[in-house]
């Protein structure tokens, strides 16, 4: 009898395969909480350099780090209606604490905007407190009735971005350059993403924009996943809270906003995007280990060798890690290391040092070949650039194979229910053909113009809808 599969293969429950290889590769469990996950350590070293690379881009922009309070006073979100009616359904408020009923219950932070903004409100005096440009990691939460780890769970973690600017058109040019500076080059450069950079309609913007930027990426099975979004928020925040201050010319004046975030949903569009049959796919440039060095057996000389091995390519700057656990099986182990998705394994057996050489294996064109041991640090970083490339190749090409140009709203619900994405002129579609899609459950993921940049306005002269059944 042939064995089963380690995972569920994709084609025949891409829901349940997902489900499989988050158990299997160790990234999470499900919490106590329904909804509420615990992110094992290969989960969470993802998670780590995520926030490594993302800070470093943040950082560049000028913006700060701070921290504000998990407990918000409930009398806060009544400041901005937009905003409060977008996320009602999605509290958890506290009404107890010390054994007593709160006077106020708090509102565990859905997003910051209330409290961070009434701080700014206190920090912004004058057009010399401008640009105010402000980051937070931290958790949330937002009541989740259809949770799936990572992608969507009742407590989440993210960075969020709130800026106040003097001018719209600051604080537009930055909504942007965060789009385009820190999230597209962080997805499409490191974890090999192929996304579709556009503009939310009005009725998928955040609640309480003015204007949504967002990236669109094309998991495994053809469905749309949101990866990050940039907002302008205009003044509705700073009127909410008073946010003004003494411009140049002696007047006051209210400032412009915008927040911005990305989530650990990233590491779910990772397995949707770049897993397949075998487990996790991990970017060269994200993984934080690049290379793992297996003994094949407990041999002395075999174990000397992996460890100076090890030792040689981590001098050299790859991220290796040494698996000497010779007492567990090799065959187990390297399954193991397959479904993780490190990007290369270099095995080394009492035969290998015979000949002199290593078996390469990539993970991510598959395939191994022997190469001279002397060679393994000279070669590695074509290879894993070489894989990073293809990364991005694949997914690319999978999503303009999968996607239809179209124009009836009847062929833009064929080609999304059937696994892929549409795009139709805006014009056509409009705000009720966008009601029509959501009775398929078909929503537009964004706008984009027709040479594919980020339109202006909602209603620029040629904007296209990208429209796809979605995570």
């Amino acid at each position: 009898m042939a064995k089963a599969p380690v995972l569920t293969p994709r084609a025949d429950d891409f829901p349940r395969w997902y489900q499989d290889l988050i158990a299997k590769a160790e990234l999470a469990d499900n919490g106590p909480v329904r909804g509420t996950m615990v992110i094992r350590p290969y989960g969470y070293g993802l998670w780590e350099r995520m926030q490594a690379e993302m800070d470093s881009r943040i950082k560049a922009t000028g913006t700060q780090n701070a921290y504000f309070p998990l407990l918000i006073p409930q009398s806060y979100l009544t400041r901005e209606a937009d905003h409060v009616e977008g996320f009602a359904p999605e509290l958890a408020v506290v009404t107890h604490g010390g054994g007593k009923e709160l006077e106020e219950p708090a509102v565990v932070r859905p997003t910051s905007e209330m409290i961070i903004n009434d701080y700014f409100s206190k920090w912004v005096q004058s057009y010399r407190d401008l640009p105010l440009l402000i980051n937070q990691w931290a958790n949330v939460v937002r009541w989740e009735l259809r949770p799936r780890l990572f992608l969507r769970t009742t407590e989440f973690l993210w960075q969020e971005g709130h800026t106040a600017h003097a001018t719209y058109e600051d604080a537009r040019d930055f909504a942007a350059h965060i789009h385009r500076a820190v999230y597209e080059d962080f997805m499409v450069n490191v974890l090999a993403m192929d996304v579709v950079p556009g503009r939310k309609t009005v009725k998928e913007r955040f609640a309480g924009a003015v204007n949504t930027l967002t990236l669109e990426g094309m998991t495994g099975d053809g469905k749309a996943l949101q990866m990050a979004t940039s907002h302008e928020l205009g003044q509705n925040f700073a009127k909410a809270f008073n946010t003004s201050y003494l411009s140049k010319d002696g007047t006051q004046e209210l400032v412009w906003q915008t927040s911005w975030g990305s989530t650990t949903r990233m590491i779910g569009a990772l397995v949707m995007m770049h897993g397949d049959d075998n487990g996790l796919r991990v970017p060269p440039r994200l993984a934080q280990i690049q290379t793992v060095v297996l003994a094949i057996k407990g041999d002395e000389a075999v174990l000397a060798k992996v460890r100076e091995i090890g030792d040689r390519l981590t001098a050299a700057g790859i991220r290796a890690h040494v698996d000497d656990r010779t007492d567990t099986p090799f065959g187990r182990r390297a399954v193991d290391w397959e479904l993780k998705g490190v990007p290369v394994r270099i095995e080394v057996g009492p035969r290998d040092l015979e000949n002199g050489t290593a078996m390469l294996a990539r993970r991510i064109p598959g395939g191994k070949t022997p190469v001279a041991l002397d060679d393994l640090v000279r070669l590695l970083p074509a290879v894993l650039d070489e894989d990073q490339a293809l990364l991005l190749t694949q997914a690319r090409e999978r999503r303009e194979s999968r996607t239809t140009d179209v124009t009836t709203i009847g062929e833009a619900v064929e080609a999304a229910v059937a696994g892929g994405w549409a795009r139709i002129p805006w014009a056509t579609l409009g705000e009720e053909g966008e009601a029509r899609l959501a009775e398929h459950a078909v929503t537009v993921r964004c706008l984009v113009a027709e040479d594919g940049s980020v339109p202006d306005a909602d209603e620029a002269p040629g904007n296209v809808a990208v429209v796809a059944r979605a995570y």
